[in-house]
């Protein structure tokens, strides 16, 4: 007996939907971002070149958290609170060198490089009090692919596990053999940290938001890889036509014949990965840089990063770096206005979260894991715990 009943067709799931506008703008959202996702995760201070010397030294800060990476006298990279364990003063500002010892600027208790009390001014004041259970406290830190990757809470895994297969892309580049180009910038958007990401974590936007990018490159749409433990990758490579404009131009007909320690296809690839929650690495034939997103609360954010290559002396390499950063200084600028259109574009009550793209698949793991570990932002609107 068979059935004359007609087959219906199978309606396709719900599109999954971005967050909702408030947890953009929240004090509470920022603060819990910065307890639950930020603070128990890998964060980069700097490049282990760096601080080639013993006393060399970088700060880092984390909401109220900083932390300073240093060399030590027999050279190993160690990171510790930038607190002084007498009345919590903060030790170290920027980058800087330590001639043999770390200094509070306060009451002058002194450190060794390695976080041991060296001397406590005004000593027989401080009757019994036991010197060596007074040093500078450490923080979990590990260098990976060249940077010092800090943890203030927690146990992640270690980084290179944590990158998984990608971590295999990174070593013909030798990056832990490079040295800065610059000093680090730091740069302050008025949109919250996680407008950043989302832009980063997803190229759906290039063609439109980034015409040189568009002229240059294609899409990296179909190359995206995205691991488990958040870290993403996605490639562009050159395109055979040439580009209308004369620096785009003249990278296109540099690169080539002049980043020649990589194979052909190499020197035709732009790569750039993302590690959840909120650092970025972009490589180029000719250098490659950093730069992590910070909350600088409700709706504005700090970025931070630098730019590294391998000595090279040659003329073109000059170019062709300059050539590279000034593309990207442009891209780092429609960025920052694509952001900022957003964060005030979700201040207006008409808006509810839109439908995502297959094409934003890294931004909603993101997002997933934003609603994972702080439920509170799966809610429509702020709870009202939170007023």
């Amino acid at each position: 007996m068979t059935s004359s009943a007609a087959v219906l067709p199978v309606a396709p799931p719900p599109l999954p939907r971005a967050l909702p506008a408030w947890t953009y703008r929240h004090p509470e959202m920022t603060r819990l971002e910065i307890e639950r996702i930020l603070t128990p995760s890998w964060q980069i201070v700097c490049h282990v070149n760096a601080i080639p010397r013993p006393g060399d030294f970088v700060t880092f800060d984390l909401g109220t958290n900083g932390v300073v990476a240093l060399r030590d006298s027999e050279g190993k990279v160690r990171a510790f609170h930038n607190v002084c364990r007498h009345r919590g003063a903060r030790i170290l500002d920027g980058i800087g060198h330590c001639p043999g010892a770390i200094t509070c600027p306060y009451h002058g208790w002194s450190y060794r490089l390695s976080g041991e009390v060296r001397a406590i001014t005004e000593r027989d004041s401080f009757p019994g009090l036991e010197r060596s259970e007074w040093g500078l406290k450490p923080v979990r830190s590990q260098v990976a692919f060249g940077f010092v990757f800090v943890c203030l809470e927690g146990e992640p895994p270690p980084v290179e596990e944590v990158w998984g297969e990608l971590a295999r892309e990174l070593a013909p580049y030798r990056i832990a053999e490079m040295q800065p180009l610059g000093p680090m910038y730091v740069e302050h958007w008025d949109c919250d940290w996680k407008i950043a990401m989302d832009n980063y974590l997803e190229s759906y936007h290039v063609p439109i938001g980034h015409p040189g990018l568009f002229r240059m490159f294609s899409p990296d749409y179909e190359d995206q890889v995205l691991l488990p433990g958040g870290v993403a990758r996605g490639i562009s490579y050159l395109r055979d036509q040439p580009s209308s404009r004369w620096s785009e131009r003249f990278y296109q007909s540099l690169v080539l014949p002049t980043a020649v320690q990589l194979e052909a296809q190499g020197r035709k690839r732009w790569s750039f990965y993302s590690m959840l929650p909120n650092i970025g690495i972009d490589i180029f034939p000719e250098q490659m840089d950093f730069f992590q997103v910070l909350p600088r609360g409700p709706g504005k954010c700090t970025i931070r990063g630098g730019s590294f290559g391998h000595a090279d002396s040659r003329r073109e390499m000059r170019v062709l770096r300059y050539l590279g950063a000034r593309i990207n200084r442009q891209v780092q600028r429609e960025d920052e206005f694509l952001c900022v259109r957003v964060q005030r574009g979700l201040g207006s009550r008409s808006y509810e979260p839109g439908p995502l793209s297959s094409l934003e698949s890294c931004m909603l793991q993101f997002h997933d894991m934003l609603r994972a570990r702080i439920p509170e932002a799966r809610e429509p609107h702020a709870p009202a715990r939170f007023a």
